[in-house]
């Protein structure tokens, strides 16, 4: 008899056929199930005996990831200060440009999700299938090992790295903190600026503020190099809290969930 949780909803495609897919990249044939690992989300490993899910390969993928972007941009732009390749390399690692890159592969029609991920429209979600690129990553290296995976993660976002570095030096941090600040809800950045020193030596120091709170703080030689380096951070800050709600989110909904797959596995 199937498994009870595909009732009520399409067959995912075989897995084979993403190793096929894989194959054409990369000219080598990854083990089914360990792929088939890769594609497990928790929500799925929950229901099915607590199986192991992706997880862990997710962890490993992104470091893979994260080396394979950054030595890249490292060597490509050896104009660019640090905060300069930080910005870059977000922008080709955020969770949507990779959920963008898991519907280029797609990963959706492969994954294995629980009713209530399934039910929710898990297939499309960007946090699930960033998620699984990275797994999928991990799971070519301990298979094929650094180069490969250097292979791979090129194919996947060189195209990203190509649009990131369009803006080259000219890196904007309170334009990306004000399309952050917008894509939250958080309100419009304002900045507060103090000037000490002579005239012939002046220091600014910029504080990014968004309603009531100083998310942000930078010094400069100009009051623009100040207000940059205060946005930088704030933009940091508030990335990093976009991720930990995320994270949290998926959480509680998963939570939630528990009790009404139990409920329903006796439908």
């Amino acid at each position: 008899m199937a498994s009870s949780h595909k009732s009520g909803r399409g067959e995912e495609r075989p897995v084979v056929e993403l190793v096929d897919r894989i194959h054409e990249i990369l000219g080598v044939r990854l083990d089914e199930g360990a792929l088939r690992h890769a594609l497990t989300h928790r929500s799925y490993a929950y229901e099915n005996g607590g199986i192991p899910n992706n997880e862990r390969l997710e962890f490993l993928g992104d470091s893979v990831l994260g080396l394979v972007v950054t030595e890249s941009l490292y060597s490509d732009h050896p104009d660019l200060a640090e905060g300069q390749l930080a910005k870059l390399r977000a922008a080709c690692v955020n969770m949507r440009a990779l959920a963008a890159v898991g519907r280029t592969l797609g990963l959706g029609d492969f994954l294995l999700l629980g009713r209530g991920e399934e039910a929710t429209g898990g297939r499309d979600k960007a946090s699930i299938l960033a998620d699984t690129v990275e797994a999928v990553i991990g799971t070519v290296y301990l298979a094929e090992g650094i180069e490969t995976s250097r292979v791979f993660v090129h194919h996947l976002v060189d195209p990203l790295m190509k649009a990131s570095t369009r803006l080259g030096a000219g890196l904007d941090w309170k334009t990306s903190l004000q399309e952050l600040a917008a894509s939250g809800a958080y309100g419009v950045p304002e900045y507060k600026v103090s000037e000490n020193g002579p005239d012939h030596e002046k220091v600014f120091t910029a504080r990014a503020v968004i309603g009531e709170e100083v998310l942000g703080e930078g010094v400069g030689h100009s009051k623009k190099e100040a207000e940059q380096r205060a946005a930088e951070v704030a933009w940091t800050e508030l990335d990093r809290r976009a991720q930990v709600a995320t994270r949290e989110a998926a959480d509680i909904v998963e939570a939630a969930e528990g009790p009404a797959d139990v409920q329903g596995t006796h439908a």
